[in-house]
């Protein structure tokens, strides 16, 4: 039976299509969002994707990175990418304006079992640019709103300065989601917690039978997470990761995301927390 989020046989990730960038939104002090578009009508019709997979974004003179999708998987009108400035292309995708032209293959990767997950509770715990990967499992949630338990959501950042998308909480929490939200240093302004995202575990109670968790952010916060989530009687195969580092080819050749035996541009990003568990407290693999 095939589902919104199956792709598409007659769309080739692997070749080059041109978008247009139809919206710029500054996020986050170095973070912006892209709304791309497809030149190609036809593209942009048969083009889907996945919760959690990335495309690799070109421009020509520069190369091209990987970067999470972080718009709603069944729009079909509109692709996102919340992107950070790192390096050549991300620095020169900064410098680009509206109506301006890039282009992208993909997608790529695998994705957050959110299908597989109907009928549970997930929590969605996350820090930084993380939320970006989690918010189309988040839209994909909520658009099917009556198909799962408790959805909450645990995200955190440095100061309420570098909180992403916060005009959407309260439109989530409408729908049904709980939103807990704590950064690490407040303001005069902040009303919320003061902490570390692993901190908003204490005030959860869970049912480890029915609950999944999804995690992406800073390797130290998941590593906290998982152990959380572990201590909690979760299953390490209801537990999932997003190890987003170094991916450049999106094949696997160029090795610089190898994680043990895996791939992480081919194999993940996602990954139950079986398969990275033997790796995922060691340093600089």
């Amino acid at each position: 039976m095939s589902t919104l989020l199956d792709k598409p046989a007659v769309h080739n990730p692997w070749v080059a299509h041109s978008a247009r960038i139809v919206d710029i939104r500054s996020e986050v002090p170095g973070v912006s969002t892209y709304d791309l578009e497809f030149d190609n009508p036809d593209v942009g019709g048969a083009y889907q994707f996945q919760p959690g997979q990335f495309n690799m974004l070109y421009l020509p003179g520069y190369g091209e990175s990987a970067i999470s999708i972080s718009s709603d998987p069944e729009r079909r009108d509109i692709l996102s990418h919340t992107v950070r400035v790192a390096g050549n292309v991300t620095q020169a995708l900064g410098r680009k304006r509206e109506g301006d032209h890039i282009a992208l293959r993909g997608p790529f990767g695998s994705s957050w079992p959110v299908e597989a997950c109907k009928g549970q509770d997930i929590v969605f715990a996350c820090g930084g640019i993380g939320l970006a990967p989690l918010r189309p499992a988040i839209y994909y949630a909520l658009n099917h709103r009556d198909e799962f338990g408790r959805l909450i959501l645990l995200y955190g950042a440095r100061t309420p300065k570098d909180l992403l998308y916060p005009s959407e909480y309260e439109e989530w929490r409408s729908r049904g989601m709980e939103v807990e939200v704590t950064v690490d240093i407040g303001d005069d302004d902040w009303k919320g917690h003061i902490g570390v995202v692993p901190v908003l575990f204490y005030r959860l109670r869970l049912q480890h039978q029915q609950t999944t968790i999804m995690t992406c952010g800073p390797e130290i916060m998941m590593r906290f997470v998982v152990f959380e989530a572990l201590a909690r009687k979760l299953a390490p195969e209801n537990v999932f990761v997003s190890m987003e580092r170094n991916m450049s080819c999106a094949m696997g050749f160029c090795g610089h995301c190898q994680l043990g035996p895996h791939f992480v541009c081919k194999d993940g990003p996602v990954f139950d927390f079986r398969q990275v568990e033997p790796f995922f407290n060691l340093e600089d693999m």
